[in-house]
């Protein structure tokens, strides 16, 4: 008896010794302490310490809470869920669909789907129920994302992705429907782009829609010639014919796509040929191919429609002075996405070199890169760009003075030749001017020039033009205002300082006010309605001084100086600045340089120079691919 205890002295004894009981609230300035816990056998206490049954807590450096996270918990129960859901344990709903039936937990779907969630949670009759039937989704579709409540993965296929995607976007479920989206990104090609695209569409899976229908026009050449391009709908050819952003190497693509369309079920479509054609830019076909393809087709032939576009392209070619006034989309060059305005310095020379070698600048990325090499090297020749190509004609090679011509083709990156002009010319100027290349003046060798000629690349053919009021090398042409502008050079002993403007539907060159110093060998091109002449010669001295007329004022005004004194050097204008490129500075190397000038602030800056140092070069700006895509091509 004496050694039994009562119930107060048994809970008692659960309890610390109130004098020895430990606080784990440490005082403000202690908060920060740390504290060792550990297990005591036979540990002796010391001055600084507190034991209480095997827990000793030292009292100069308490603990802050521990947390403690397990980073596979979330998966673990998942997987535990699941497996769950597989042995028919705890599931308390049963997905139906077409009769087939889906064991799964309300929490669980209402956690990875808002369909679901408000299907559970709202005031619908499902929320109460123990078996939901749900239409418009395929039993497949169905169990895998169930499953992929669970497990947080699923397989994509080309045999499972039109099922899922439609069921994911019915379900909410958001990550599923991107993820598909994804894979079918990644799938496209010319045979299925466009069934991809109008996927896309039914579905409202709008990014999706517009990077497919982007690699439809990007793809054309190739997508034509599929099963699901003549199985459009005319108001789906329409809209691809129709845009200005269809990459085709020529309108001739374009117009044999529209007759494969028509002749894939000619009964029932010849009567919307017209439509077709319209669409087609007729205008920049090749002569050759409009007079024996064009002209010669029976169902073209038979359709008033038809013939009366036929008519007008015949007019665009007929009528090269005429062509500003016959301007329509039809006569637009095309500008896939990706294309973006280069600069490319052809030919030139450098001390005792005459180069074959071109290279052109990306302003965006402030780099230069080599391109294909002329077929023949030319120094004092004229350049420009028109359409997808560069055009160099005449120039000096070395030997003699050149009348030969060639184009480079964007696509291609190829230089072909072209037919030879009817003087022999260096020392020219040139420029385009609403599809027709202008060039004028020069050096044949023996006299210095005054005549002019133009060149149509619809037809491959030079003819006259009106000449000069006076003989002229070394003189630039820029085009603006509808009209040619020829500034200064050298006659046959003087530098010159008059200016001459051609309106090609006038016929006839006028004299506008002469610059305010004499300059050959200068740079010329227009910018924001007014004409920029920078450095050239003025018969002693290279000169770094530039001047702009304004058309309006019928003046010429002085604006900033180039850093550089440069002649026989290029200026050309893209994106709102004007490029002085290359040249020589009097001394006897050519230059590489490339200043940039802004309008907007009226000063020069340097830019990064070219690969080869060029003076008496040629430059042209063109709307290009992206150069990476075009190098990767061989020549």
């Amino acid at each position: 008896m004496g050694l039994e205890t009562t119930d107060v002295e048994r809970k008692s004894a659960t309890l610390p010794h109130t004098p020895g009981r430990l606080s784990l609230k440490l005082p403000v300035k202690d908060r920060d302490a740390r504290a060792t816990l550990y297990h005591s056998v036979g540990t002796p206490s010391s001055p600084t310490s507190t034991s209480t049954t095997g827990l000793l807590v030292t009292t100069d450096s308490m603990s802050t809470p521990f947390t403690h996270r397990n980073p596979s918990h979330a998966n673990d129960a998942f997987s535990a869920l699941n497996q769950m859901r597989a042995n028919n344990e705890l599931c308390d709903v049963s997905i139906v669909v077409a009769n087939v039936s889906i064991l799964a937990h309300k929490a669980v779907l209402a956690a990875s789907s808002p369909y679901f969630h408000c299907m559970f949670n709202d005031d619908m009759a499902e929320k109460n129920q123990t078996t939901v039937t749900i239409h418009e989704i395929e039993p497949d579709a169905m169990q895998q994302l169930v499953e992929y409540s669970y497990v947080g993965s699923m397989i994509i296929t080309e045999d499972n992705v039109q099922a899922l995607l439609p069921a994911s976007s019915l379900l909410q479920m958001s990550m599923v429907r991107e993820a598909c989206c994804k894979f079918l990104l990644r799938q496209l090609h010319p045979s299925n782009c466009l069934g991809i695209r109008n996927f896309a569409d039914a579905h409202a899976c709008k990014e999706l829609q517009t990077k497919s229908h982007h690699f439809v026009l990007q793809n054309f050449p190739d997508v034509m010639n599929t099963e699901e391009f003549v199985l459009l709908p005319l108001e789906e050819v329409e809209e691809l014919l129709g845009s200005g952003r269809l990459n085709v190497p020529s309108e001739e693509t374009t117009y044999e796509a529209a007759m494969a369309w028509v002749k894939h079920d000619i009964e029932n479509r010849r009567q919307f040929l017209s439509r077709l054609l319209s669409k087609v830019r007729l205008p920049l076909l090749g002569r050759k191919f409009l007079m024996t393809s064009v002209d010669s087709e029976e169902l073209i032939k038979g359709d008033p429609g038809c013939k009366e576009l036929l008519l007008e392209a015949m007019r665009y070619h007929l009528l090269p002075e005429q062509r500003a006034s016959l301007s329509s989309d039809r006569t637009q060059e095309r500008k896939p996405d990706g294309i973006r305005p280069y600069i490319f310095a052809i030919g030139g020379g450098s001390l005792f070199a005459i180069h074959s070698e071109s290279e052109c600048y990306n302003p965006r990325t402030d780099r230069w890169s080599s391109v294909s090499p002329l077929l023949t090297r030319r120094s004092r020749c004229g350049v420009a760009g028109e359409g997808k190509f560069i055009f160099a004609v005449g120039g000096y090679d070395g030997t003699s003075d050149l009348s030969s011509g060639e184009c480079w083709n964007s696509r291609l990156n190829k230089w072909s030749p072209i037919a030879s002009m009817g003087t022999r010319r260096s020392c020219l100027g040139m420029c385009t001017l609403n599809g027709i290349i202008y060039v004028a003046a020069g050096y044949d060798g023996v006299s210095v020039l005054q005549s002019c000629e133009r060149y149509d690349p619809l037809t491959g053919i030079w003819s006259c033009c009106p000449a000069l009021s006076q003989r002229r090398r070394y003189c630039k042409l820029a085009a603006m205002d509808n009209s040619i502008w020829a500034v200064g050079g050298v006659d046959s002993s003087a530098t010159l300082g008059n200016v001459e403007r051609l309106d090609p539907r006038e016929g006839k060159w006028q004299s506008v006010p002469a610059l305010s110093q004499r300059r050959s060998s200068t740079g010329l091109a227009s910018l924001d309605g007014h004409l920029y002449c920078v450095g050239g010669s003025d018969g002693s001295s290279i000169l770094s001084s530039c001047e702009k007329f304004d058309p309006r004022k019928l003046r010429w005004e002085t604006v900033a100086s180039m850093h550089s004194r440069r002649s026989t050097h290029e200026l050309v204008a893209v994106d709102g600045n004007l490029y002085a490129i290359g040249g020589n500075d009097g001394s006897s190397a050519a230059l590489s340089t490339v200043e940039r000038y802004d309008y907007r602030l009226n000063k020069w800056s340097l830019v990064s120079p070219m690969l080869t140092r060029r003076s008496s070069l040629g430059c042209a700006v063109l709307d290009c691919l992206p150069m990476d895509r075009i190098i990767a091509r061989p020549c």
